[in-house]
């Protein structure tokens, strides 16, 4: 199933694949501004002798051909940071950029990625088929994966894989379930419009600070009475705009806020239901209501096969111990716009060693690897592409 030349391969490239990480965390780049990364990518392809092409405006797509025909197998790996200031103040390779950070793991994902192409690239002679390498940029904001599937990374593919650093579960576990993985993760934007006026007479104004009150509290039935129990979902209202001073009756309310679930109809039947509660509670008082719901990422949902491929990987080259069921989370990955016509599956690479303060939640100014998952994660990548290519009928 694995090969051993490959997982040699990758432990010899260990301490590169640590500096390249760490040299990307100390330069983070927002999403669509990946130019120094991109660049760092594309220098390092070059050195190994990999042809790529530069996406635009950042990213990369390379090819490793095979010495012997075969499918073409994919692999993903995003690359920019976060708005986030970063509270690591004992690192030698902290962010040099106030504001910005690697707060979710990207700066390995691209090293691993690059290690797993130079174990590939090493073992290509043998390589039944060819393998894809895809150096995703804007993934914070759902729209990398989405671009690069219109400038051509997929096409000609047959599978793709991908992974992400998971600091939830720990160091030496890795999770690839069949099924649901991720949720879909929507934008909600409700305005509603009263008629505003002095807070002394409230009877002569449609106060929108009520509408918009009633609406939070009601909104939550959608879930609790409108969806099955066996159909996660979440509908979260984060932000709310409303009034302009403490004795004015507010004549507008602006509500931000995220729609999450594991399948397309569900999703359409809240949106649906959304604006008929924005409608019915708008016109019980009087005012009027605008619903504003922008799809943002689909469900990363697992193919079965793929999946179980990805755990046959996981054992034979890690052990029985290291496989392990992380539950479907309802964070949002745009991972799931390359799966939307293709098969393929997603894996969660443990990171969480408390010991070494890797415990810290995505996206918080704390976070941090543990750098030994690393040669896991770059292992995971060739052996799946490796094992993919091999299969005489998938």
């Amino acid at each position: 199933m694995t090969n051993q030349n490959i997982a040699a391969s990758v432990k010899t490239h260990q301490q590169e694949m640590i500096a390249f990480r760490r040299d990307l965390h100390a330069h983070p780049e927002l999403p669509w501004e990946e130019v120094r990364t991109t660049q760092k990518v594309a220098q390092a392809l070059e050195a190994i002798g990999i042809p790529f092409r530069l996406t635009k405006p950042t990213g990369v797509i390379a090819d490793i051909k095979g010495g012997k025909p075969g499918k073409t197998v994919a692999l993903r790996a995003d690359m920019d940071a976060l708005p986030v200031l970063e509270l690591n103040e004992d690192l030698s390779y902290k962010s040099q950029t106030a504001g910005k950070m690697h707060a979710c793991g990207h700066d390995a994902h691209t090293a691993m990625l690059l290690t797993a192409a130079k174990a590939l690239y090493e073992n290509r002679a043998e390589m039944r088929g060819n393998v894809r390498l895809i150096f995703q940029p804007a993934e914070e904001i759902a729209q990398g994966a989405i671009e690069m599937v219109k400038q051509g990374a997929i096409e000609g593919v047959d599978n793709v894989f991908g992974m992400h650093i998971w600091s939830t579960s720990p160091t030496g576990k890795v999770s690839c379930n069949v099924g649901s993985t991720f949720a879909s993760a929507d934008l909600l934007k409700v305005t509603f419009k009263g008629r505003g006026g002095h807070g002394s007479m409230p009877e002569a104004c449609v106060d929108a600070a009520v509408v918009a009150s009633s609406f939070v509290v009601n909104l939550q039935s959608i879930v609790s009475r409108e969806t099955s129990p066996l159909e996660p979902a979440v509908v979260s209202i984060g932000k709310m705009d409303i009034g302009t001073r403490f004795n004015v009756i507010a004549e507008n309310a602006v509500l931000d806020g995220t729609v999450r679930c594991f399948n397309v109809e569900n999703r359409e039947r809240i949106k649906a239901a959304i604006e008929r509660y924005a409608e019915h509670t708008a016109a019980m008082y009087g005012a009027t209501a605008k619903v504003e719901y922008i799809y943002g990422t689909l469900p990363v949902i697992n193919e079965e096969r793929s999946a179980l491929l990805a755990q046959s990987v996981i054992r034979s080259a890690f052990g029985d111990e290291c496989l392990f069921a992380e539950k479907p989370t309802t964070g949002g990955e745009d991972f799931s716009f390359y799966i939307e016509n293709i098969p393929g599956c997603f894996a969660l690479l443990g990171s969480r060693n408390v010991e070494k303060g890797t415990d810290w939640a995505h996206h918080h100014g704390c976070f941090n690897i543990d750098e030994d998952a690393m040669v896991k994660g770059a292992e995971l990548y060739a052996q799946y592409a490796w094992s993919y290519l091999q299969q005489d009928k998938f």
